[in-house]
C-alpha cells in the first residue's frame, strides 16, 4: 500500500430530510462558487453518535430541532470542487420546534422549505447529486429503521 492510500481519509458526514406540508427543509449556503442549497448537514464530532450528529447539525444549520425517525442510507461522494471523498449517512425526521432568532452556523444564509419540484427547477444550484437523490429517496418511502446502525464503545 503506498503512503498515499494510507493517508486517504473519506470525512464522515450527516444530513437530515425534514419534511413538512410537502415541503422539505434546506439551507441556503456560501460557498466559493455563489450560493447553493443543501440539507442541513455536516461532519461528525468526536464521542458523538450518528443521529446526535444530524440533530446537531440540523439545529446549528437552521434554527430547528428535530426528532430523527429513521436511516434513509449511506453515500460516498468525491466533491469536483476539492476532491474530498465524503462518507455521508442521511436520516430523516421531523420538526420538534423552531427558534426564528438562533444564529446560524458560519456560511448559513438562511434555512429555506422547498417542495420536490421546486428543487428540480433548482437543481442546478444543489451543492451535490446527494440532496435531490435523498428526496427522492424519501419520496419513495425507501426508509430504514435507526437500529440498523450499531454503535460499540
Amino acid at each position: 500500500m503506498s503512503k498515499e492510500q494510507q493517508r486517504w481519509t473519506p470525512h464522515v458526514t450527516v444530513a437530515t430530510v425534514i419534511e413538512r406540508d410537502g415541503q422539505f427543509l434546506l439551507v441556503e449556503e456560501h460557498t466559493p462558487g455563489g450560493l447553493v442549497l443543501n440539507q442541513p448537514a455536516g461532519h461528525l464530532e468526536a464521542g458523538e453518535s450518528l443521529v446526535a450528529a444530524a440533530a446537531r447539525e440540523t439545529r446549528e444549520e437552521t434554527g430547528y430541532d428535530v426528532a430523527i425517525d429513521g436511516l434513509l442510507g449511506t453515500a460516498l461522494y468525491e466533491s469536483p470542487d476539492n476532491q474530498v471523498t465524503y462518507y455521508r449517512t442521511t436520516f430523516f425526521g421531523h420538526v420538534v420546534s423552531h427558534n426564528p432568532t438562533a444564529e446560524l452556523d458560519d456560511g448559513i444564509a438562511r434555512a429555506v422549505w422547498l417542495t420536490h419540484r421546486e428543487m428540480l427547477a433548482d437543481s442546478a444550484r444543489m451543492r451535490s447529486p446527494l440532496v435531490l437523490a435523498s428526496v427522492e429517496q424519501y419520496l419513495k418511502e425507501l426508509r430504514w429503521p435507526l437500529d440498523f446502525i450499531y454503535y460499540s464503545r
